[in-house]
């Protein structure tokens, strides 16, 4: 049993220390690749697809949806500001826009909007709730403005898309900068667990105090506790850090 545990202890070692560097993140988002130019001149937007699956995996499930919305909603702005641009009214554009688009939340019925020439502002304000999808709050401003001006829908909207992409290059130029803190911090957390491994390897009996006895019980919960607290603070601080002010 003690060498079983042993050998999990080792292992958990090593697969913190086997994460990936921050150089490495880096080096996957400058490689990462988006789709080339479709027909109508529309530029690629950065797509989290490109990213090597091993990357992709690291970032948890509301991050990954949050990125693949935020670069769905710039591709959007690009085809609207596109379409508009060859000369199509703004409900064709948005709707001719969107095709072929990765899904994004409340979407629908904002097509519907615009196909039946409803407010088309009130129904992306509505679809913006949803995480990564803040820049339709925009793009619905924007909307207003294009309805009371005209012909500047077009600019507008293509000045919003370069803004929304500034932004996530930000925000993963930040999310970077903290993968080197966030490893140090995982790696830190799984430090006890391997100096007991090693323990057991010279053979001290750590287990034996830990479950054994009421002391070694409360330094179990008392570390682990102070174990967690502090993956959650590190976890909190880099969560503040990337919320763009």
């Amino acid at each position: 049993m003690i060498a079983a545990l042993a050998v999990a202890c080792v292992f958990a070692g090593v697969w913190v220390l086997s994460l990936p560097s921050p150089t490495t993140l880096r080096l996957a988002t400058i490689l990462r690749t988006g789709p080339a130019d479709d027909a109508a001149g529309r530029p690629p937007a950065p797509h989290l697809t490109g990213l090597p699956a091993r990357v992709r995996r690291l970032l948890p499930g509301g991050r990954r949806d949050a990125t693949a919305r935020r670069a769905a909603v710039i591709e959007l702005c690009d085809g609207i500001a596109v379409e508009l641009a060859a000369g199509r009214p703004p409900g064709t554009a948005l709707t001719g826009a969107a095709e072929g688009l990765s899904p994004i939340p409340g979407l629908d019925p904002v097509l519907t909007a615009a196909r039946s020439g409803d407010d088309v502002a009130v129904s992306l304000e509505r679809a913006a709730v949803a995480p990564g999808c803040e820049g339709l709050r925009l793009l619905a401003g924007c909307w207003r403005i294009g309805m009371d001006r005209g012909g500047m829908l077009a600019s507008v909207v293509e000045g919003l898309a370069e803004a929304l992409r500034d932004e996530q290059t930000h925000r993963e130029e930040v999310a970077m900068q903290l993968a080197g803190p966030r490893t140090t911090a995982r790696l830190l957390a799984g430090l006890p667990i391997l100096g007991m491994g090693m323990a057991v390897a010279l053979g001290a009996r750590p287990f034996a105090f830990l479950f054994g006895t009421v002391p070694g019980g409360l330094c179990l919960v008392l570390g682990i506790g102070l174990d967690a607290l502090g993956l959650w603070w590190t976890r909190r601080l880099a969560t503040a850090a990337e919320e763009l002010r």
